[in-house]
């Protein structure tokens, strides 16, 4: 099978990508999130309806996004070539290309150099990673009127102000590093400012959040890794993590720690969210939950089915060790167990609990977009950030806590990051 992320490569629950500006629209009013509680639930049954209020909110902040996968799609899909996917054009079947990211008002947007867990057994992780930090650098060279790299929180909010997006990169799974930390300098120099420390497996010195643990959390080395990446600067992400290995990351960490693609447990049960006595942990770090929008992670009836969907992936290709024979196999798993879409209304549920437990300056948004496959009502792709804008504000968030939200959150933490690499040079 033709190697791509987890969840576009087994072709999950897929859903047509729509376009926002052809979703149909209801009557929105704007309420007070803490006293008009059973008004806001039944609009959870109704469209959003953009205002310009939340345009201009929306405008006047700066959106930072903190997880695309869409690299992999090009490298998937276009033998990673821009001539054979040009991103400048609308691209129907994916989440993201250029003019939605326009409409969607991004200012940011961490892209992501995913490695496939196989490659722990096959060899070739970092090679692969590396291959796709390069795509990122040609995608950035490629559309120069519309990208800029970022290195650090300061070069964010310069190209933001230059009109461009900034791009920045971040590699997702651990195993990349192929338990070298030179191997981590390596990446950092090349413009990696976030990594996750797993994908789906646990691996050498990390569990995974949806795999048999092996060390309790991190391993000794992983603690090393986590105060190097402390020393370099690059953030330490801890979705994917077993709720051990996160509490552990907390524990050592001296830098703000981000979750970059993970929702609320309390809100949808499964091990891919955050617990909220995690929650607690992140806010005393000063870290950030960017909240995910795959509806498997923040349906509550879709996380019940997603539960298991790691470790049945695993027991039918091992069981069906012919392709065609596992191709079928996995279609007939996934047409028995449909998950709802939900809408934007229930990412905005996680956005509120996160708000709630940890505070309002420890949420942030990791939408996960080319990545997943069912996407909320709504929130079909790139072009739709504005629609949770407009929900915060039906809820009663201020300017300032919307503005947070966006991207100021992540952008402090960055900026902390920074710091804590600054002081810990001084102290060498």
């Amino acid at each position: 099978m033709r190697a791509g992320k987890l969840w576009l490569a087994l072709a999950v629950w897929c859903l047509t990508t729509v376009s926002c500006s052809h979703v149909a629209t209801g009557v929105q009013s704007r309420v007070d999130r803490t006293s008009t509680l059973p008004a806001a639930e039944n609009r959870k049954h109704e469209p959003v309806e953009l205002t310009d209020e939340a345009r201009r909110i929306h405008r006047a902040g700066l959106l930072i996004d903190g997880h695309n996968d869409l690299p992999e799609r090009i490298r998937s899909r276009a033998d990673s070539s821009f001539n054979k996917l040009d991103i400048s054009q609308p691209q129907k079947d994916l989440h993201t290309d250029i003019p939605r990211l326009r409409r969607g008002g991004v200012g940011a947007q961490f892209w992501v150099a995913w490695v496939p867990p196989e490659k722990m057994r096959t060899g070739g992780a970092a090679r692969y990673a590396l291959e796709q930090i390069d795509l990122i650098h040609r995608m950035v060279r490629h559309y120069p009127k519309h990208f800029e790299m970022a290195y650090s929180a300061d070069d964010v909010v310069r190209i933001h102000r230059a009109g461009k997006i900034a791009a920045l990169i971040a590699v997702e799974g651990g195993h990349a590093i192929e338990s070298s930390l030179g191997v981590l300098r390596m990446f950092h120099a090349l413009g990696v400012r976030y990594m996750t420390l797993t994908h789906s497996e646990t691996h050498d010195w990390a569990d995974s959040a949806t795999d048999e643990p092996r060390h309790g959390g991190l391993s000794p080395f992983g603690e090393t890794v986590i105060r190097e990446m402390n020393r370099l600067g690059m953030l330490v992400d801890i979705s994917h993590v077993s709720a051990e290995a996160m509490r552990d990351v907390l524990r050592v960490s001296r830098a703000p720690v981000i979750a970059s693609h993970s929702s609320a447990y309390a809100v949808a049960p499964h091990p891919r969210n955050v617990p909220d006595d995690v929650l607690h942990l992140v806010a005393a770090n000063g870290g950030v939950v960017m909240v995910n929008f795959f509806s498997g992670f923040i349906d509550p009836e879709g996380a019940r089915v997603t539960q298991r969907v790691f470790q049945m992936h695993r027991e039918l290709r091992e069981k069906h060790p012919d392709d065609a024979d596992f191709r079928k196999a996995w279609q007939q798993w996934r047409r028995a167990n449909p998950i709802p879409a939900g809408s934007v209304h229930t990412l905005v549920d996680h956005i509120d609990h996160i708000a709630r437990v940890a505070g309002i300056d420890h949420v942030g948004l990791g939408s996960d977009y080319d990545g997943i496959s069912k996407t909320p009502a709504q929130l079909e792709d790139v072009s739709c950030y504005p629609y949770i804008t407009q929900e915060l504000l039906n809820r009663g968030y201020s300017q300032e806590d919307i503005h947070k939200i966006m991207g100021g959150n992540l952008l402090r933490a960055l900026r902390r990051a920074e710091d804590v690499a600054r002081n810990w040079k001084d102290e060498r």
